[in-house]
């Protein structure tokens, strides 16, 4: 009973606290408790209670490092890692989702929606606040229903003594039909009004719409444990839709057309560069929505570089040619030596993965296989004025950009079988012509089928599937660290591939090579500590040296798939393994804790 009063109560004081942040509330209402009369009298009192809620605002991502897009990841401890060990269960996952600050958030949402009834001020003005509450509250279940797909459902804020407390779970479509109605009303009232970018607008509510429905409308197409595969359809019409209106509104374009030649055979992509390492993105007419980290810095460098992880063969295989043709029909192609793979590659490569011969802000070199993979460049900070210290940094960060409203747009009509070539040419065409790549050919595509995407893939089928797979392959290239590819392996039904033991750097033999592109020995990888002492004094002036065992023999990070020649790979898929369990790993356990207080949930598919 203990547990459950502070339940109701830490509900309660959330919500109450949103008031202290205006004086005339403290004479209008106690902070311990909230009454319904009198509470908001002016739109003012509303838009400064919404303004609170922005701490639920959404995030941004640096990485993919929880996806087959990684090669290495230095943690152990991470919830995917732990998953496809098996050391996942309702008793250890973290109550970081499920937890009684984020229903607390919810019930001041849903306080706030019931007790508008004698607001003064204009209609429209009142409609925004609310479509940004709407918003939210629909945030926060998308979060739930990708976790847990069932779960239950309120709109309304719950008092101590009341029965929904300790409701069961409701089912899928109920929550997720409530989230596209909040979506819908969001951005059919926010106005639309940009700003500097980093609030929500009418935009915003848009472009989570179609990523959603996009979501949902895959989710239920390719997962038979749902048995909705019938209802998919209308989800990935709207997700079309709602992406339409945003690219018929004029508002948002692909910007920085062009590329740069950085040596070596070597081609980058400036614009799309811009998108990642800036310190303003106010200006940046791709931005939809922003955070300003110039005065609060972003964190460490620990998810660039390859300090705590690295890139996998696999995504680095999946960016095409300069010429638009597959990088997997090169002659030799998975042999390819580090310098050997960035050369006549898709522009976006280049900023994506660091590049031979590429400097730090601080004039060093980065380029070495500290951990196996291929060191990430995207999001690394380029110029002095980012730089706080200790290792962080400050940025400019992308939460949503109209380069994802694009594939939104050309995935949803070629799942719903209707996609044309000028659906391609104002969508996908916009994305490779800002790199100045070719055109995706709708008719080239579908008559000649990528055979690694399409076993990939498998579940994809029909008319459409060799555009579809390379419409994929055009989201996981242009999205590539954006956190977004670990939730499309989920709602494609692909989480085999997370079960895969990925790769990084392919090695003829054990010694030194050359990482910056000038011909000349950079790095060695060796066996053993002590193993350098075969090189001249000179020679180890020059090189950095990297071991497969440390100076007691223990294993190292990584080894070599042939033991002395071949990809790097990581150790500890050897030590631990990995599985991915279908349906079971597409969901996540309800922490146990909150089964025991409510005895009415039930954990979702094995759990």
């Amino acid at each position: 009973m203990k547990r459950i009063n502070k339940y109701i109560i830490s509900l309660i004081t959330v919500a109450a606290l949103f008031a202290a942040c205006n004086d005339d509330f403290l004479d209008r209402a106690p902070q311990t408790a909230i009454t319904g009369s009198g509470f908001f009298k002016t739109v003012s009192d509303v838009e400064i209670y919404v303004n609170k809620l922005y701490d639920m605002k959404p995030g941004y991502s640096r990485d993919d490092y929880t996806s087959d897009n990684a090669a290495t990841y230095t943690s152990t401890t991470g919830e995917t890692w732990n998953m496809l060990r098996g050391l996942l269960s309702r008793d250890n996952v973290a109550n970081n989702t499920w937890s009684v600050e984020k229903w607390a958030q919810l019930r001041g949402i849903n306080y706030l929606l019931e007790n508008v009834q004698d607001v003064s001020g204009t209609e429209a003005d009142l409609q925004h606040y609310l479509g940004i509450a709407r918003f939210f509250r629909a945030w926060f279940y998308i979060g739930m229903v990708e976790r847990y797909s069932d779960v239950p459902w309120t709109n309304k804020a719950l008092a101590s003594d009341d029965a929904d407390v300790f409701k069961a779970a409701d089912p899928r479509t109920l929550v997720v039909d409530s989230i596209v109605a909040d979506l819908e009303y969001a951005s059919a009232y926010i106005k639309p009004a940009l700003g500097n970018r980093t609030r929500i607008n009418r935009y915003t509510a848009l472009t989570v719409l179609s990523r959603f429905c996009l979501y949902e409308g895959t989710f239920r197409r390719y997962h038979p444990e749902l048995n909705l595969a019938s209802t998919a359809e209308p989800f990935l019409q709207r997700a079309a839709t709602a992406a339409e209106e945003i690219m018929n509104s004029e508002v948002f374009e692909i910007t920085g057309r062009g590329t740069s030649d950085l040596g070596y055979g070597i081609n980058g992509a400036p614009g799309y560069q811009a998108l990642f390492h800036s310190m303003d993105l106010s200006g940046n007419k791709e931005i939809i929505m922003w955070e300003d980290k110039t005065r609060d810095y972003v964190g460490t460098l620990n998810h660039v570089l390859e300090t705590s992880g690295s890139l996998s063969r696999s995504l680095m295989e999946t960016f095409l040619m300069k010429d638009g043709s597959r990088f997997t029909t090169q002659a030799g192609y998975a042999t390819k030596t580090f310098v050997e793979v960035f050369k006549n590659r898709d522009p976006r490569f280049a900023q994506v993965f660091v590049y031979p011969g590429f400097r730090g802000y601080e004039g060093v070199y980065y380029a070495a296989p500290r951990i196996g993979g291929y060191g990430q460049l995207k999001f690394y900070p380029l110029y002095t004025e980012q730089i706080a210290g200790g290792g962080n940094f400050y940025a400019a960060l992308m939460v949503f950009r109209y380069g994802e409203v694009l594939l939104n747009y050309a995935e949803a009509r070629a799942e719903l079988g209707t996609l044309t070539q000028n659906d391609l040419d104002r969508s996908i065409t916009l994305l490779r012509d800002r790199v100045e790549m070719p055109a995706l050919n709708m008719a080239t595509a579908n008559a000649s089928i990528d055979p690694i995407l399409e076993a990939q893939y498998p579940n994809v089928t029909g008319a459409n599937k060799g555009v579809l797979l390379e419409i994929r392959r055009e989201r996981r290239v242009e999205l590539a660290g954006e956190g977004r590819r670990l939730w499309d392996l989920h709602r494609w039904y692909a989480g085999r591939l997370f079960g895969e033991r990925q790769q990084g750097i392919y090695l003829p033999e054990l010694g030194a090579y050359d990482v910056t592109g000038d011909g000349e020995p950079d790095v060695a990888l060796l066996n053993n500590v002590g193993d350098e002492a075969a090189f001249s004094a000179e020679e180890r002036a020059k090189l950095l040296f990297y071991y497969l065992h440390d100076e007691n023999g223990n294993d190292n990070l990584v080894y070599l798939e042939n033991g002395t020649s071949g990809h790097l790979m990581m150790t500890t898929d050897i030590t631990w393994g990995k599985e991915f369990k279908e349906p079971q790993y597409y969901y996540r356990p309800i922490p146990v804790g909150e089964t025991v207080l409510n005895p009415n949930l039930t954990q979702p598919f094995g759990w």
